[in-house]
């Protein structure tokens, strides 16, 4: 196998008292990229493989394959430093590491509702035969529980050293803001089965805990493997909650960001994941709480979750209910008509169109007949490999231009930011359906719009006297977006 990271260093770290760990990861997608960069911008020798040749190469030459805000200079940074190297080589990979984390995709399963493991099975079936040194192997994966335990058996009978170890420690990444998530986070789980296993890890995140107060928990494997998917499932729980709220809100003429408002006031609910939408994607919470069902009924304990799957089908209703404020808007029919749809990324700072509810529900307007452009200001190559049936352009000007409804799906802040009265002027029809609730919608309305939004009352230009339009200000449209965003 081909391999960038010649000359990097000697090829065993047998450390001594005080020598910081050598680290190696496993896996160059979302997560292990972001881990790798990282943990070098930490200080650490970082050395990180991957079986993907071309995205090894770019990742060498400083080239990011995914958007996420601050990430390729920090790459670039610590590739001229020389704390950082990629390579296609196992055995390189294994000679170098004191801890090894692993940090492969753990997709659903094709067909199936449960986690496809075959990646992370195949990352440590590479790496064990050649781990001639005690070390530690760390799981950053989200699997389903019972995973490590079965890795660490492996790990015991594959690899030839004597006191390789497996630990746990789930990592807890929001896309746009991973950078911060890894060098700050909230809190840290060591999913452990030995003293020495969770000295090194105190060791490995040292740079972190010894500047902030991060709490850590030292739990078992798993323990450590349920927190991930429990918070993905309680976050995934209260974003369709307000959204089954916007549902009984439509069928009798109530303000559901009104009713988000007053109850993230109270202190035992708070404010954070109670905005109503289009509902969750991308590609961490549908497939963990799906793989969180399946593996419970795999235990006997279906019963438990059963309110999972109800959590998921508000999800996806919320699609089907922003195809309907739609056709309503030009008249119960969406064939032959045309449709700007804004945003195409599952959130914003993300290029990411994994489950993508925008991406969805731009599908869902095509396939009833209507012609589709999509504009999103970081997704577009993405998109068009996912859905390239739908058109696309280059500006939020050229997908509105000759629309008879516009559509927002992703709530990126430069669309919060438009001018709907410059817009009025290239539209063929004057309706919005702001299905992330991201518009002030009396500015709008005062620009001559009808404001359509799940789970608010309908309220045509029409309603707004004329003597209140004015053309609007920016300024205006970030203080609404600030304010649906806190």
């Amino acid at each position: 196998m081909r391999n960038t990271a010649q000359g990097f260093g000697p090829e065993t770290n047998e450390g001594g008292a005080g020598a910081r760990p050598r680290l190696t990861v496993i896996g160059t997608g979302y997560l292990g990229a972001t881990h790798a960069v990282c943990m070098a911008e930490l200080g650490f020798e970082v050395l990180a493989v991957d079986v993907d040749a071309a995205k090894i190469d770019r990742l060498a030459r400083g080239e990011v394959p995914f958007f996420e805000p601050g990430l390729d200079e920090l790459l670039r940074s610590n590739l001229a430093a020389g704390r950082l190297r990629f390579t296609t080589s196992f055995e390189q990979v294994a000679a170098f590491g004191d801890v090894h984390f692993l940090c492969v995709g753990t997709p659903q399963q094709p067909g199936g509702q449960g986690a496809d493991l075959s990646y992370l099975h195949g990352a440590v079936s590479a790496l064990a035969p050649h781990l001639r040194r005690r070390c530690l192997v760390v799981g950053k994966s989200t699997v389903p529980v019972g995973t490590a335990a079965a890795l660490a058996a492996r790990l015991t009978a594959e690899a030839p050293a004597e006191g390789v170890e497996l630990a746990w420690n789930p990592e807890f990444l929001r896309e746009g803001f991973a950078v911060d998530d890894t060098l700050r986070p909230d809190r840290l789980v060591f999913g452990v089965a030995s003293a020495s296993a969770e000295d090194t890890l105190r060791a490995v995140y040292a740079p972190i805990t010894s500047r902030q107060d991060t709490p850590v928990i030292v739990a078992d494997f798993a323990t450590a493997e349920l927190v991930k998917v429990a918070a993905n499932s309680f976050l995934a729980t209260k974003i369709s909650y307000i959204n089954a709220m916007a549902e009984v809100c439509e069928s009798v003429d109530a303000d559901v960001t009104t009713l988000a408002r007053a109850l993230s006031l109270d202190d035992r609910i708070g404010g954070k994941f109670l905005r109503p939408g289009v509902g969750f994607g991308g590609g961490c919470l549908p497939k963990d709480i799906r793989a969180f069902l399946a593996r419970a009924d795999e235990l006997g304990v279906g019963h438990s979750l059963t309110f999972l799957r109800e959590v998921d089908e508000i999800n996806l209703r919320r699609r089907e209910r922003v195809v309907e404020l739609a056709r309503a808007a030009v008249g119960g029919s969406l064939a032959g008509r045309r449709v700007a749809v804004l945003g195409a990324s599952f959130k914003p700072n993300s290029d990411d169109v994994r489950d993508s509810p925008a991406l969805a529900v731009a599908g869902l307007l095509a396939s009833e007949g209507a012609a589709v452009t999509v504009y999103d200001p970081m997704a577009m190559d993405n998109a068009r490999k996912a859905r390239p049936e739908l058109s696309y352009a280059p500006s939020v000007t050229a997908a509105v231009t000759g629309s008879e409804v516009t559509v927002l799906l992703t709530e990126w802040a430069e669309f919060a930011e438009l001018d709907p009265a410059a817009l009025g002027g290239v539209a063929a029809g004057q309706t919005v359906v702001d299905a992330r609730h991201a518009l002030d919608p009396a500015r709008w309305r005062l620009a001559g719009w009808t404001y359509l939004a799940p789970g608010r009352p309908a309220m045509p230009a029409a309603a707004v006297p004329a003597a209140r339009r004015r053309r609007p200000t920016p300024r205006r449209a970030r203080a609404a977006f600030s304010a649906a965003q806190a």
